[in-house]
């Protein structure tokens, strides 16, 4: 009996790891999207470390992780290996109580941890693949409040989301390549149409693409097995010019519009659209084809596959919906704080002006949430006309409660601002505005904060000065959280490169970037 379950633990084993490598993940480099949501894990749970994990066989592989040196990093498998064994997320909430991880080296050794906790990552055929993780250095006897553990399993959702994406991606490089050498092979194939008809006919058949041809003008004249399979027309009847009646209504201008642009400039063609399937329902293909030209260049004759991408674009849909879910329930946690303010100041009326103030403080956050909140292209805000010192101003407000004497003045060169760099931009000066209102110059009454922003050349620097406030003494020592959210922003995100000066008049800190990185990128395809 024992033989029989250890055989049974084996074989789960074996399809773990592989589903695990399915998703094209293991030993890649580190991925923006992964590091934002382990950032958001580690700032929502106020902990200095976030990791994301991954179990492969008898070692633990990390796809992101901040707040902790690498060499460090490995030791963390035994926490991480026992939020895989149990749903939900689990905590350690005094590491030097518990009898499992008391003598850890994280524990005992330089990196102090005493709280854990960690969301596990599960798969549609619920193995669990890793975890979600972060670290604190300070026994926390009450645990995560109610809103962190639910952002913890939202965020380990959004992990899977990310991965399921990956191999998405993976599968369709693959279907790619596989339709790249379908398009080749009909090509080469069709250079001896005339002795090897049968030869071409019977590779396109053995296609998992749809494959078909046309003639210079666009007729229609030929598809491969797996078009009739698919569409469930009667095999051999070629459609000519009705083929886009089995489009789906809403995307039939689009696509008879693209194909027509294609036949007169000579231009291959590229196409998503919703395609009849026999079952009667549409199903999202993506349809491309190349011309076929003679020593003259004229174009002889049209070949093209299609694609089913329904499983590309559910999960696409399935991430936009998470991402959504997850800044509609930040959000309430502002609108929540809000009304709290609202209510304590109709009980205590003196507070009025202070509960106003707050409140106003309050609905700038929640302005600025909708630049630093996961995005999808289909949830990102337009931001078209938007300069970077509106931005800034706009997320530096509430911090500055004097109207005729601001306390945070932005200055200098403007620029045109992209959408792509609000997230890293605002990561960087919400920082620094907190970090100032707690211990820097918007810490005291008479404290001022000047960012000055000057273009020289291909550069732009952004100068954040502060002065008026509480008297440095030189460089603080070691870095933490923050500190690597600064660089990760301008280094990691922006491609620039950042210095902090401890002045004993306040603390100076300059950015250096490309132009590049705030020039608005407009889309060089049609949109889909």
């Amino acid at each position: 009996m024992k033989s029989a379950i250890a055989s049974d633990q084996d074989a789960i084993e074996v399809e773990r790891l592989r589903v695990l490598r399915s998703f094209d993940i293991l030993d890649t480099d580190p991925d923006q999207a992964f590091d934002d949501v382990m950032l958001l894990a580690a700032r929502i749970c106020d902990a200095p470390v976030g990791m994301v994990s991954l179990a492969v066989g008898d070692r633990q592989w990390f796809k992101a992780q901040a707040g902790v040196d690498v060499s460090d990093i490995g030791q963390a498998s035994a926490f991480c290996q026992s939020a895989m064994l149990r749903p939900g997320v689990t905590q350690v909430c005094d590491a030097s109580l518990d009898p499992q991880f008391a003598d850890h080296p994280l524990v005992t050794g330089p990196t102090g941890f005493h709280f854990y906790a960690g969301a596990p990552l599960i798969d549609d055929q619920g193995l669990a693949l890793g975890a979600l993780c972060v670290f604190g250095t300070r026994p926390r006897p009450e645990g995560l409040n109610e809103t962190q553990l639910m952002t913890m399993d939202v965020l380990a959702r959004q992990v899977m989301a990310l991965m399921e994406r990956r191999r998405a991606l993976y599968e369709r490089r693959r279907s790619d390549e596989a339709a790249t050498a379908a398009v080749e092979a009909a090509l080469l194939v069709t250079e001896k149409l005339a002795e090897s008809d049968a030869r071409l006919q019977a590779i396109a058949d053995s296609m998992p693409q749809m494959v078909w041809s046309s003639r210079p003008d666009g007729h229609h004249d030929y598809y491969n097995a797996r078009w009739y399979a698919f569409t469930g027309a009667a095999e051999g009847s070629p459609l000519g010019d009705a083929w886009g009646e089995m489009i789906h209504p809403e995307d039939q201008e689009r696509a008879r519009a693209t194909w027509r642009t294609s036949l007169d400039t000579g231009e291959p063609y590229e196409m998503e659209y919703r395609l009849l399937h026999h079952t009667g329902d549409y199903v999202w293909t993506l349809s491309r084809a190349m011309p076929i030209r003679n020593a003259a260049g004229v174009v002889t004759r049209w070949f093209g596959t299609g694609t089913d991408i329904a499983e590309i674009k559910r999960l696409e849909l399935a991430k936009a919906l998470l991402s959504q879910e997850l800044s509609h329930r930040i959000k309430n946690i502002f609108a929540v704080i809000s009304a709290l303010l609202a209510l304590s100041a109709r009980q205590y009326p003196e507070a009025g002006a202070f509960a106003t103030a707050a409140r106003n403080r309050i609905a700038a956050l929640a302005r600025a949430h909708e630049f630093v909140r996961p995005q999808t292209e289909s949830t990102r805000p337009s931001r078209d006309g938007t300069t970077l010192h509106a931005f800034l101003r706009d997320l530096l407000l509430p911090y500055d409660d004097e109207a005729a004497h601001p306390r945070v003045v932005v200055s200098g060169d403007d620029a045109d601002f992209d959408d792509q760099a609000a997230t890293p931009v605002a990561l960087l000066f919400h920082e620094l505005a907190t970090n100032a209102a707690k211990y820097g110059a918007l810490s005291v009454p008479g404290g001022r904060v000047t960012l000055t922003t000057l273009q020289q050349g291909e550069r732009y620097a952004m100068t954040w000065q502060e002065r008026g406030g509480p008297s440095l003494n030189g460089t603080p020592e070691g870095t933490g959280f923050g500190a690597s959210l600064l660089a990760l922003s301008v280094e990691g995100q922006l491609g620039g490169t950042l210095e902090r000066v401890w002045a004993p008049e306040g603390l100076k800190v300059s950015a250096d970037i490309p132009v590049t990185a705030l020039t608005p990128r407009r889309a060089a395809t049609q949109s889909t």
